[in-house]
């Protein structure tokens, strides 16, 4: 009786046929610094680090900017943590990552693929809200204000993400906490850009992004069988 096409083999080679790509030179700096050229390769390969996704981050941050010059009302205070936090979400992989499967065969976990992935995609966001605030008439005093709250609804939805395994649901969690923390500023005080201005709200979102890194940490700290994500013998 025969048992079939040994499917584990045929996902090696399959593996092995898209692993085989050439790294270019920013992969192979990045395999230098982390030496591993796995987690280069986990890297280069982030969703939310694509030129597409960079491009489409650049335009809304651009929008935002551009309103605020017409409008003096700072709007990339406000849209920098739902970016970070959609970018950051989409870090995780389940669904939306092109190498997710390859990654699972890696010989390194999750935890240290998201290690290396977040802090990459939030020092982008960062750097690109920090570019796009600029142009505000209120950036000395709110160009550093969101990063705070960033940090802490972009773990937020990471959190969310990896317990749920879903990056949909990491992204619809963090974008509803923070229209509901921008709307409830607005109703306090008159002004949706005290969401990031208030000194007082610091603390709470410092406690939030500790806690979700902590979830973060924990829900992808279990060990996993080398080679989870390959096919199985039929």
């Amino acid at each position: 009786m025969n048992e079939g096409p040994d499917l584990e083999r045929v996902w090696l080679g399959v593996a092995a046929q898209v692993w085989r790509r050439r790294p270019g030179r920013v992969e192979r700096v990045l395999a230098v610094l982390l030496r591993s050229d796995g987690l280069a390769r986990a890297l280069v390969s982030t969703p939310s680090l694509l030129l597409p996704w960079l491009l489409a981050t650049v335009a809304v941050l651009t929008a935002g900017a551009a309103a605020s010059v017409a409008t003096g009302t700072p709007l990339v205070p406000l849209l920098a943590p739902v970016v970070a936090a959609a970018g950051i979400a989409y870090a995780y992989g389940p669904g939306v990552d092109p190498a997710y499967e390859l990654t699972r065969s890696l010989p390194v976990g999750d935890r240290m693929v998201l290690l290396v992935r977040v802090p990459a995609v939030f020092g982008t966001d960062a750097l690109l809200g920090l570019a796009a605030s600029a142009a505000s008439p209120h950036a000395a005093a709110l160009t550093f204000g969101w990063l705070v709250p960033m940090a802490a609804v972009s773990a937020l939805a990471l959190a969310v993400a990896t317990i749920t395994r879903s990056a949909n649901t990491g992204v619809a969690a963090g974008l509803g906490a923070w229209c509901l923390t921008v709307v409830s500023a607005r109703a306090a005080t008159g002004h949706a850009a005290a969401a990031v201005a208030r000194p007082a709200l610091l603390i709470p979102y410092a406690v939030l992004a500790v806690a979700c890194a902590a979830v973060v940490l924990i829900g992808t700290g279990t060990p996993r069988t080398p080679g989870l994500g390959a096919p199985k013998r039929g």
